[in-house]
């Protein structure tokens, strides 16, 4: 990872919302950079904004104020350059899981056989290989979230985003497929900005940490996870001090 090179810029972004109790600000002033290859991810406490500032980046929001500046260019609207695993996931129930990979490749207007080719590449990198056939009501949660990665990253998106993909899922599974989602990002190479509520979860993911405060939703400060190698020893001295150092600063649950 160049940590010098800027894909996204952050510029002083605002939500604000009106609803018959008047005005609500989300987000107050949030400004951050993302850089190339790197596992940038964003942590703070529930209903603090985190989904509408992803929504904003991914063009599906719009946002008060600020701006949003991929590889230097100002965005307005949908970045066909990134591409989002949501936490609830929205596979179709009535589409096997190649039909369910394929879809956006088919939205895109690809060829059968080249959809086919790319969605069994990525079908097989998630650890989904003889599942093809399956529907979603066949997998468990982890491997429906594996679905979803390989939809995602199957239109080769420069920036992939996760909406705290892995919140529903129970403690094994969910520590399973932060590994999972570590070696992935290590084989495709590709910017991650992943949103979480979870502090070992942070800490064991992420180059640098983005700590947001409560609603409305402002940076309290960056921590870069960079001295720390992975994978990670959650039980290390340097893992443990970091993670109390980042709890110290918020009122998240450990």
């Amino acid at each position: 990872m160049d940590a010098l090179k800027k894909c996204l810029e952050v510029e002083h972004i605002s939500k604000t919302f009106y609803n018959n109790k008047g005005y609500f600000t989300a987000i107050d002033d949030v400004s951050f950079d993302v850089h190339e290859g790197e596992f940038l991810v964003l942590l703070g406490p529930g209903h603090c904004g985190k989904t509408v500032l992803l929504n904003i980046l991914a063009g599906l929001e719009e946002k008060s104020g600020g701006r949003v500046l991929y590889k230097g260019q100002e965005i307005n609207g949908v970045n066909e350059e990134m591409s989002m695993v949501f936490q609830l996931l929205s596979l179709m129930p009535f589409k096997t899981v190649m039909e369910n990979v394929e879809l956006p490749l088919k939205f895109r207007g690809m060829d059968k056989k080249q959809r086919r080719e790319v969605a069994q590449h990525y079908i097989d990198l998630v650890g989904l290989t003889g599942f093809e056939n399956a529907y979603p009501h066949q997998l468990s949660g982890g491997m429906k979230q594996r679905v979803g990665i390989a939809r995602a990253y199957s239109v080769h998106p420069e920036i992939l985003i996760m909406d705290e993909p892995f919140g529903q899922l129970d403690a094994q599974t969910r520590y399973l497929m932060q590994q999972e989602i570590l070696r992935i990002w290590q084989e495709e190479k590709r910017t991650v900005i992943f949103v979480t509520n979870n502090i070992e979860e942070a800490c064991y993911l992420g180059d640098r940490i983005i700590l947001l405060s409560s609603c409305p939703a402002t940076v309290k400060e960056i921590f870069d996870m960079s001295a720390l190698a992975k994978p990670r020893d959650i039980v290390s001295r340097e893992f443990l001090e970091i993670r109390s150092k980042i709890s110290d600063q918020t009122d998240l649950s450990m």
